[in-house]
């Protein structure tokens, strides 16, 4: 069956400007594109899709995202939106009357950077909250978390317990944990708590799809595998939604270091694919967040010089994870966001250099130097950016990093003009999961609403730059540059259907743009 679309703006991402009148497609395939008089001259035709002046753009994918934290966090109590610590007091609370004695509280997304007076909880004002539930609360960044002393109890963390490596318990002048978890230290609460149910974990994920093709995505590249119950629970529940549950979504999966033999016993590789579901790259964390402290710098924090961060692996341990992942023929994608996490991660690749036609990811590459650019320019890797972090961070990370940090930090621009590959994600739930929001915060590089000219705005990106991440970047970043990310003969018919023309608008207005339709190998999958 043959379907042409047509009567539109279509864009086909393969160079700025280009558009064509029609694109015909069988199957899930793109057959023929251009003069919609010459398809229709040469081609027999089963259906016309009519865009009713709609704009057809390749389809977008989030290169960076937790998909079932996503949906999580649309299920969960969400923190995100709070500007007080008082307004959190009382939601919290909220929360507590409404949830059965002993249940867990749990609460997603807080930031005490959005709180005048950066107010961080103490366990104890936790305990007049939930004196009779075990709570946790994870921080927006999701590289800190805040319990309280039941929940510390469960978790048997006491006065005694140490540091676990590549983690910090926050501790007052005596010695006694304040409920503050840094990094591995979360995984101490995060055990404790019960396994949520498989009904559960379908639930979140058919919500966090739901959600994300509402928002014009036609796929994310994911990082779950090592939570929820471990590897064959969590891609199981994968596979029974996304291919089961008939919500075509295409799902690249990275696999955390810790689940890798797990993958392999359950026989399966980098590459294996079942359905819409894609297992990819080796994820290793290297570091922190800047957030919570914990990203690991090369010079120490300007607003807390007693600390560089935290190296969630010593150099050597990163060195043998990435000889791990060369062993069973993977690429690595490496949490960096610390200009000495990705100096580490540099020093692992460069000895340890992915399999031919293979190329690594560091993921956020938020503080860089310019000799660490001129290293990333020998190796074969791409950046995983996600520029809706501008938005979130400043201008609080100023004080973090202080200004002389600045230049190369949060850089996109200057990153693809070195010839650095890069593409967009969100990092959701950390950041809101809508493409367009990111796109107004690559291009503007400042909340919506915001009247100055934005932060460092010699790092802003064009309209084409921003969407080319979500789109022919993302499709690089998993070596399917061939197959997806621009609209031309051969490659995958997966559109995202705008009512407006992103080049067209004043960029303030590209979060207002609506999703029309977004269509995965043809099938529409969200119709507004």
């Amino acid at each position: 069956m043959k379907t042409l679309w047509t009567n539109g703006t279509i864009y086909t991402m393969e160079k700025e400007g280009e558009t064509v009148e029609a694109v015909l497609v069988e199957g899930t395939k793109i057959i023929d594109c251009g003069s919609k008089e010459w398809i229709e001259e040469h081609h027999d035709i089963d259906e016309v899709q009519d865009l009713q002046g709609a704009v057809m753009y390749p389809g977008f994918v989030d290169s960076h995202l937790h998909m079932i934290g996503h949906g999580e966090k649309l299920l969960r109590l969400d923190l995100s939106d709070i500007h007080s610590a008082e307004e959190m007091r009382k939601v919290l609370k909220e929360k507590v009357y409404s949830t059965p004695l002993e249940e867990w509280i749990i609460g997603e997304g807080w930031n005490e950077n959005n709180f005048l007076d950066r107010k961080i909880f103490h366990r104890i004002e936790l305990d007049e909250i939930a004196p009779h539930h075990p709570m946790m609360l994870t921080r927006i960044c999701r590289h800190a978390l805040l319990a309280n002393s039941k929940a510390l109890a469960m978790a048997g963390i006491t006065k005694e317990t140490p540091d676990p490596p590549g983690g910090v318990i926050v501790r007052d002048s005596n010695g006694s944990p304040t409920g503050y978890l840094l990094d591995k230290a979360q995984d101490l609460v995060k055990n404790a708590i019960p396994q949520v149910t498989e009904e559960y974990l379908h639930r979140a994920l058919r919500t966090s799809v739901e959600d994300l093709t509402k928002h014009g995505l036609v796929g994310g590249h994911s990082e779950d595998l090592n939570y929820y119950g471990g590897f064959r629970r969590t891609y199981q529940t994968f596979l029974d939604v996304i291919n089961n549950d008939r919500l075509k979504f295409k799902a690249n999966l990275l696999v955390h270091h810790e689940v890798v033999e797990d993958m392999h016993e359950e026989g399966y590789q980098f590459g294996s694919t079942n359905g819409y579901v894609e297992l990819g790259a080796m994820k290793i964390f290297a570091d922190g967040a800047l957030g919570g402290r914990t990203a690991y710098l090369s010079k120490p924090y300007n607003d807390m010089p007693e600390t560089y961060g935290v190296a969630i692996h010593t150099l050597t341990e990163l060195k043998e994870l990435v000889k791990k992942a060369r062993r069973y023929n993977m690429p690595v994608a490496i949490h960096t966001i610390g200009d000495l996490a990705l100096e580490f991660a540099l020093y692992a690749v460069e000895e340890n250099p992915p399999p031919e036609g293979l190329r690594d990811r560091f993921v956020h590459g938020q503080v860089v130097r310019p000799d660490l650019i001129e290293r990333l320019r020998k190796v074969p890797v791409i950046i995983d950016i996600q520029p809706h972090f501008v938005a979130s961070d400043f201008p609080w990370v100023i004080e973090r990093l202080g200004e002389e940090r600045m230049q190369y930090s949060f850089a996109w621009k200057t990153l693809l003009e070195e010839g650095i590959p890069c593409a967009s994600g969100s990092d959701a739930p950390i950041e809101t999961a809508d493409p367009l929001s990111t796109i107004h915060a690559a291009v503007l590089r400042k909340k919506q609403g915001d009247e100055h000219e934005g932060y460092f705005p010699e790092q802003k990106l064009t309209v084409f730059e921003a969407v080319e991440l979500y789109t022919k970047g993302s499709a690089y970043a998993i070596g399917k540059e061939n197959e997806t990310g621009v609209i031309q003969k051969g490659y995958s018919a997966d559109f995202t259907i705008l009512e407006e023309d992103l080049f067209q608008i004043d960029p303030e207005k590209i979060p207002e743009v609506k999703v029309v339709m977004t269509v995965v190998d043809n099938a529409i999958v969200y119709e507004a």
